[in-house]
């Protein structure tokens, strides 16, 4: 199988991915990636150039929503994966990854689609004030620090860290996360998750109207 292991922006996208969602066999061979979202599979399966069929495996005891799954072997994409960093049973011990810094919002956006989360509402407290939060969740408080420390050191943007019920946050509020939504989404044509980029686009464009709203002195 003729994968790729040359650093490029679809290559960290999907490190991005399999640092969140993927997993490494303890065969040294084998990777699996298992996602709620079909595209995120199929994308998955696209950018890496895998024919190989997409499964089932099991249902979210959350929302009764299914699991999507592939699996492939490679050795040499294997050793890649553990030269920068990943190992198997990776959840709770994840830390720092060799991913390069033009590369790194690439690998962020995939991070992102596997276990980042956004949302948005109406503070009371200030007029046409809507808030946007963007941020990213991993079992590893390592891993957490690090990203908080590379989005710091590549983009002088600051997040906060908290302590949720089964992972650490890493949270971008107000200016932040519009500035770092920016440079996730760079330019048209990148890889990503449709379902995540609909609400923040949803969400931009609320922001957007409330800003002209009030410029123009009206109320909505």
């Amino acid at each position: 199988m003729g994968i790729s292991i040359r650093w490029s922006a679809k290559l960290a996208y999907v490190v991005g991915l399999i640092a969140s969602d993927g997993c490494l066999s303890n065969d040294r061979r084998h990777i699996d990636f298992t996602s709620k979202d079909l595209e995120q599979v199929q994308t998955f399966a696209r950018l890496l150039k895998l024919n190989n069929k997409i499964g089932t495996k099991g249902i979210s005891r959350k929302d009764g929503q299914l699991y999507y799954r592939i699996e492939f072997g490679n050795v040499n994409f294997y050793r890649f994966l553990l030269k920068i960093g990943l190992t198997p049973n990776k959840s709770k011990t994840i830390g720092i990854l060799l991913i390069p810094d033009k590369y790194f919002i690439d690998f962020l956006r995939g991070s992102f689609d596997g276990d980042g989360h956004s949302y948005s509402y109406w503070d009371p407290r200030w007029k046409s004030s809507f808030q946007l939060y963007i941020g990213f969740s991993s079992a590893s408080l390592k891993h957490i620090e690090w990203l908080q420390s590379k989005i710091e050191s590549l983009y002088n943007l600051r997040g906060n860290v908290k302590k949720g019920n089964r992972s650490f946050q890493l949270e971008f509020a107000k200016y932040s996360s519009l500035l770092l939504i920016e440079k996730i989404y760079y330019k048209k044509g990148l890889p990503f998750l449709t379902r995540k980029h609909s609400k923040i686009t949803a969400a931009l464009s609320i922001i957007s109207t409330s800003k002209r709203t009030w410029r123009n002195g009206i109320r909505v």
